[in-house]
């Protein structure tokens, strides 16, 4: 699964407190073009749906009654654009009454 695959929530999990974790794997280049930006608006839009939609319930009735929290973990560190993309994406969503959180993976060399 990948950013790429808009349909398909890349990897659900919770954590220590219950709560339910959507998980946007993103693999892709920051470019100045700001298709990356695009790409994964569309892959958040996606999950939103899920959520509000109430499909994420459907597919997985263990979510119910779970804080919902969106989190991006990306390979390349965001641009400039990039930053301020996920700055405004954590407000909308947070003032939606969603919970979103943005890690950029580090890769070790076995």
């Amino acid at each position: 699964m990948s950013v790429e695959n808009r349909n398909v929530i890349d990897i659900i999990s919770t954590d220590e407190q219950g709560n339910v974790i959507l998980t946007i794997s993103d693999h892709l280049e920051w470019d100045d073009d700001n298709e990356h930006l695009l790409i994964l608006q569309e892959k958040i839009n996606s999950y939103l749906e899920s959520i509000e939609g109430g499909d994420l319930y459907e597919k997985y009735p263990n979510a119910k009654n779970r804080i919902v929290i969106i989190r991006i973990v990306c390979l390349h560190s965001p641009n400039k654009d990039g930053e301020l993309f996920l700055r405004k994406v954590k407000e909308i969503l947070e003032n939606a009454g969603h919970c979103f959180q943005f890690n950029r993976q580090t890769l070790t060399e076995g």
